[in-house]
């Protein structure tokens, strides 16, 4: 009997134990070690709070392969969460609703395999002759012919220190120091900022409610103070209204797959030979929408605030709500019919062209430093992995009743408060998630792989990123004499750099590349 032990039981372990279970033809032993509940894991866990929300229409989010999705093994459809929730798939669910999502779909899994689950960490990994050898945080020990490392987000606590709170999953935030009226700065205005910006308000017993088509904060007195600011000085874009349904996606018209492949590899430049073509995309797709409209401004777009001058905090202020109030507009016309944003939304459909094109060191290390991390995936985050339009009205709503303040992005350290601007603030809350980088990781068994020279940190030329080494697919794990380990798997968040924005979820007909992924490691680990 194969015996096959998956680390991680999040979303990423859940589709390599379903692929192990539509492709297995002999018996198959899997252990799955996690110390969070199967299925959700950590981050979508069920008990976090219903006003929590996903950023993805509950109709784009599945765990199963239909028709689209290349992969070698055998297709098992399955319905997505609008589907199986019965809800509206194109709104927002809760990430507590994902989560029960997750938990059926392990569950049905747990039906069709010899299947033994571990609630514990594992803090190392050795060969062992001709298997592999993963001990627990509880001290057992679990034999096994392969290993699929499913780790996820490094499993970082935001902690205080000195009134300052640093990055990490806000869910897991312990807010109870923040009181009433306290002055608190959020750092950061993308996804993790607005779960802060619930949990302080909705989170204390505060209320949004809508009259004339206005919507409205009613606070409940025990919110703190709150601050905003960010590099850019505004949010995240929201998402536009979705008009796709689930398998609508704009198909590449310039940046093909033809194109692609006929780049240099290794020596492509993502400014030079890759965004051009991503330029292309979007004006056409928003000049189909708008063929009478203002021409495309980058420049506009990507920073709104660039360049303006405002007298006082209160006239940054003003020109903010403007500027979100404009946004909610541009987002209720739709991804489709609404030029801005449909325009914006080519960048989330192009995502596997980009893959293509820049994974596994498709473009050089200086390139992929400066271009990509430093430029392109903030940018592209900013654009068009923003918050439902619902959140940024919220915003809105929080800034004129005054519960919520946006100010400049300085921020000075003093013996006992901040100075943010003209305002003082006793906390500082890091509104974000940490960068993936697993020379830094709190995991225990990342930490022991790298230690003992069983994994390094994947390398484009000069440039060492912070993402963990593995091969093409099936991506297994490089050790630091770079032999590839013939039967170690790694995959989602920490191979980051070798392959691009491995966070995104796994989205119906769209042939999903994550799919194509865990089918391949799934059928490597049972040969």
């Amino acid at each position: 009997m194969t015996v096959v032990c998956i680390v991680g039981a999040g979303p990423r372990g859940t589709s390599v134990l379903e692929r192990i279970c539509a492709n297995a033809r002999e018996p198959v032993r899997v252990h799955v070690v996690d110390p969070f509940p199967p299925g959700p894991g950590r981050v979508w866990r069920t008990d976090q709070p219903e006003h929590l929300l996903m950023n993805t229409p509950a109709g784009q989010v599945s765990l199963f392969t239909d028709a689209t999705v290349p992969c070698t093994g055998p297709h098992v459809p399955g319905p997505s969460l609008a589907e199986w929730a019965g809800v509206d798939p194109d709104g927002y669910p809760s990430r507590a609703q994902y989560g029960r999502y997750l938990t059926w779909v392990f569950q049905r899994l747990t039906r069709q395999v010899d299947l033994v689950v571990h609630r514990a960490e594992a803090v190392a990994l050795d060969d062992t002759g001709v298997t592999q050898s993963v001990t627990l945080s509880t001290g057992h020990r679990i034999t096994a012919d392969a290993v699929v490392l499913a780790l996820g987000h490094d499993p970082v606590t935001p902690s205080w220190t000195g009134g300052h709170l640093s990055p990490g999953n806000a869910a897991d935030a312990d807010l109870s120091a923040l009181r009433p009226g306290d002055p608190v700065l959020l750092r950061g205005m993308g996804l993790t900022f607005f779960d802060y910006l619930s949990l302080c308000t909705v989170g204390r017993g505060g209320r949004f409610t809508r009259a004339d088509g206005t919507l409205r904060y009613l606070p409940s007195g025990r919110e703190p103070q709150l601050f905003a600011t960010s590099r850019r000085g505004v949010p995240h874009h929201a998402r536009g209204v979705n008009q796709k349904g689930t398998a609508g996606r704009h198909e590449p018209v310039f940046l093909t797959h033809d194109r692609i492949a006929a780049l240099p590899r290794g020596r492509s430049s993502f400014r030079r030979d890759i965004w051009p073509l991503v330029d292309r995309e979007v004006r056409h797709v928003y000049h189909r929408a708008h063929p009478s409209g203002p021409p495309w401004n980058w420049r506009r777009i990507a920073n709104p605030a660039r360049g303006l001058r405002f007298p006082s905090r209160g006239g940054y202020q003003n020109w903010l709500i403007g500027h979100l109030v404009r946004d909610v507009a541009h987002a209720e016309r739709g991804n489709v019919r609404g030029p801005v944003k449909a325009a914006l939304d080519v960048l989330r459909d192009i995502r596997n062209e980009i893959r293509l094109a820049v994974d596994h060191g498709g473009i050089s290390g200086e390139s992929y430093r400066d271009d990509v991390a430093g430029w392109y995936t903030p940018l592209n985050a900013f654009l068009s992995i923003g918050p439902p339009v619902g959140r940024i009205e919220e915003m809105i709503a929080l800034l004129r009743s005054g519960v919520l303040q946006a100010v400049a992005p300085d921020v000075r350290r003093g013996p006992t408060r901040f100075t943010v601007g003209d305002v003082e603030v006793t906390s500082v809350v890091e509104a974000r998630m940490p960068e993936v980088d697993v020379r830094r990781a709190a995991n225990p068994l990342l930490r022991h792989l790298l230690r003992t020279a069983q994994a390094r940190p994947f390398r484009l030329g000069s440039y060492e990123t912070g993402g963990l080494d593995v091969t093409r697919t099936p991506s297994r794990v490089v050790d630091a004499a770079g032999r590839p380990h013939p039967r170690r798997f790694a995959f989602g968040v920490p191979t980051e750099y070798v392959h691009w924005v491995t966070a995104a979820g796994v989205r119906p007909w769209s042939a999903s590349v994550t799919l194509v992924e865990a089918d391949a490691i799934a059928r490597a680990a049972l040969s």
